[in-house]
């Protein structure tokens, strides 16, 4: 059978398609308010998490005013050793260390974050939910509700789903991997991280749309192999980014000094 793992997927697709249709407009016309008022949609994960982070921004058909949160620390670069799997898979569980990372970052009020992680249980996630929230900004939490019967195990009591303000739900299966194999005692092949890809493109697509509907276009990344684009546009792209990071950092910049004085 050539498609164990596909028509498994696209069923998932399916049903997180129609699961999520009303949380879809809530986000985009909130995604819509901080973009128009030229904050920062803010995208954050650990682990495999980071994947779909890296995939919303910056890609070609994304556009300027998603800002990725990628610590190092987080992400795998080794499967044993320095940056190994084992490190992050105990750094990601750590209770405030996610904080020391975000002080740095211009998060603003009015600004939304999109935080991701299919368990919905790890530290990193959920002191980023609660960080956000109390500088007064918009958090999706993509993870799945199937989840949601294992108990808390953070300090707040709070699963991520518990700790956001709306929840996209990948109905991916709490094991994440669905081709069960005759013979072997576990299913293979993850489900988690390419939903979430897809479940992203989703809200990029309908914040565009919000967007147009209010007359807005902003610049979108697209391909030097397209006739008539080049490296130049690109780098033009970059430039307004730049800017408007800039001015994100400007308008953190009394929250950060403040943090710094143990205010």
């Amino acid at each position: 059978m050539s498609d164990l793992y596909i028509h498994r997927l696209a069923a998932l697709i399916d049903q997180a398609a129609k699961t999520n249709e009303e949380a879809f407009g809530q986000a985009a016309s909130r995604f819509a308010d901080t973009l128009e008022g030229g904050g920062l949609v803010h995208l954050y994960g650990s682990g495999h998490s980071v994947l779909p982070v890296q995939e919303v921004f910056p890609r070609y058909g994304s556009f300027v005013g998603f800002n990725p949160l990628t610590d190092p620390r987080v992400m795998w670069h080794n499967v044993l050793g320095a940056g190994g799997v084992r490190e992050l898979l105990w750094l990601e569980r750590t209770e405030k260390y996610a904080e020391k990372f975000l002080d740095h970052q211009p998060l603003n009020k009015g600004d939304s974050i999109i935080i991701f992680g299919h368990s919905g249980r790890n530290s990193s996630g959920i002191d980023t939910a609660l960080y956000a929230k109390k500088r007064g900004i918009f958090v999706v939490a993509v993870t799945s509700k199937n989840n949601l019967d294992k108990p808390a195990t953070h300090s707040s009591g709070k699963r991520l789903a518990d700790a956001a303000d709306l929840v996209i739900d990948t109905c991916s299966p709490i094991e994440d991997a669905i081709v069960p194999v005759e013979g072997w005692s576990r299913p293979v092949s993850g489900s988690s991280t390419v939903l979430a890809m897809i479940l992203a493109h989703e809200l990029i697509a309908r914040t565009a749309e919000a967007l147009s509907k209010r007359g807005i276009e902003l610049p979108v990344f697209a391909s030097p192999t397209i006739a008539g684009v080049t490296l130049h546009d690109t780098d033009v792209i970059y430039g307004v980014y730049r800017e408007r990071m800039l001015e994100a950092q400007k308008k953190h910049l009394p929250t950060f000094q403040a943090t710094m004085r143990g205010e």
